[in-house]
């Protein structure tokens, strides 16, 4: 199941980027499995990272190895994903494979074993079947190549649970010079992240100093996969990656920055949003806009709880319009003092709620044909203040529990 058709867009090369694929059979034979992003040595690189406790050895390899190119005045110039195994729950074995995997790529490569930084996905507390892996390097190197199709078998083979590879690409215009920004992402389920993505890759050819790109990053994740949820899950492996390739425009001025802002959250959000089309089962696009909030992170505590509910998310794939769901999920947010006299939720055009209970303007048959329609937009004022959030969700339908219940096997 997904939300619409969004077919893979075609992505244009970025100067110094390739992408190649393998079929190493990791969980599954005759899929790519094992996929390696080159970036060049004029590249800057920024990441951000789970806030899992448990969070999987190749995210603390990664997270080292970035440190280290940056005391050491090196460039991380290899991203090594492989799907069908998070290497998540694996101790000290787990960090072994991991430095492995790196040490095989590097040797294989030229470049040092910091340079390469490790990204798994899959199932969580089985060994990296190493001999697979290692198999597969070769193969996906010597496939490495700048074009389209390098970009969408590459979005293939970050996946799991996913029922389609996911792309975005913004062009925009710094000066006279045309940037380009690209970005792959994967994710379906365990979908809550916290502050990065399920894995996402995302390069441009602008030239972007260390710091800026850090700062840059950081603030359209905030605004984009931070703003997501399937199931309330934060994965043991998130991770997203920027890098730029130095090799365009260089970022500088505060119009040049405020442009390139722009852009990058365009690709970012069109990313974050196509995870929630194709959530595990989903069938609905959810999205959910608080107002005149006292602060953003309460807009966002309001947002959050409604889209967690269950019984919210079950009575959207009924496209049951059961309003008092949204109505308590609301009440139970994290908001003091809460008025709810000054409360306002709207789904889609149809009013819900006012003045403490249900609008007089309200119809069953208003609501119900708003439920049936596959992109729905709650929209809930709160009358406290003048900040705002916007989440994106899914449903939770029958197909969700049969996947997680089969995951395994």
């Amino acid at each position: 199941m997904a939300v619409g058709n969004v077919p893979f867009p075609e992505l244009p090369p970025v100067e110094g980027v390739r992408l190649g694929t393998a079929m190493a059979g990791i969980k599954k034979p005759d899929r790519r499995d094992t996929v390696v992003i080159e970036l060049p040595d004029t590249a800057t690189v920024a990441g951000v990272f789970t806030q899992n406790a448990f969070c999987a050895a190749p995210v603390a390899v990664a997270k080292a190895h970035m440190e280290r190119c940056l005391s050491e005045n090196l460039v991380p110039r290899y991203w090594l994903i492989n799907t069908g195994n998070a290497n998540a729950g694996t101790g000290e074995a787990g960090m072994r494979d991991a430095l492995a995997s790196c040490a095989a790529l590097a040797s294989h490569m030229g470049v040092a074993e910091s340079q390469v930084l490790p990204f798994s996905t899959g199932v969580i507390g089985e060994p990296l079947p190493m001999e697979r892996l290692l198999a597969g390097l070769p193969k996906a190197v010597s496939s490495l190549a700048d074009s389209s199709q390098a970009w969408q078998h590459a979005g293939e083979g970050i996946l799991t649970t996913d029922t389609r590879a996911k792309g975005a690409t913004v062009t925009v215009a710094i000066g006279d010079q045309q940037v380009t920004i690209n970005g792959i992402t994967k994710g379906s389920g365990m979908i809550k992240p916290n502050m990065a993505t399920m894995l996402g890759f995302v390069v441009t050819d602008a030239a972007v100093e260390q710091s800026l790109l850090e700062t840059l990053l950081r603030e359209t994740v905030d605004r984009s996969f931070n703003c997501i949820t399937v199931d309330s899950d934060t994965s043991t492996n998130d991770a997203c990656m920027l890098a730029a390739t130095g090799s365009g425009a260089r970022i500088e001025s505060a119009e040049q920055v405020a442009v390139f802002r722009n852009a990058l959250q365009r690709v970012m959000t069109e990313l974050a949003q196509a995870i929630i089309r194709d959530g595990e089962g989903a069938t609905k696009f959810i999205t959910l806009q608080v107002n005149d909030a006292a602060t953003r992170q309460e807009a966002l505590g309001v947002a959050f709880t409604v889209a967690h509910s269950p019984l919210v998310k079950t009575a959207l794939y009924a496209s049951d319009a059961n309003w008092g769901r949204i109505l308590a999920a609301v009440g139970r947010a994290p908001v003091e003092a809460f008025d709810v006299n000054r409360v306002v939720i709207d789904l889609g055009d149809v009013r819900l709620v006012e003045n403490g209970g249900r609008a007089a303007s309200y119809t069953e048959a208003a609501g119900s044909a708003v439920m049936a329609q596959e992109e729905i937009t709650i929209r809930i004022n709160l009358g406290r203040g003048e900040e705002s959030a916007t989440v994106w969700t899914s449903d939770l339908s029958h197909e969700y529990v049969t996947i997680n219940a089969d995951y395994r096997s």
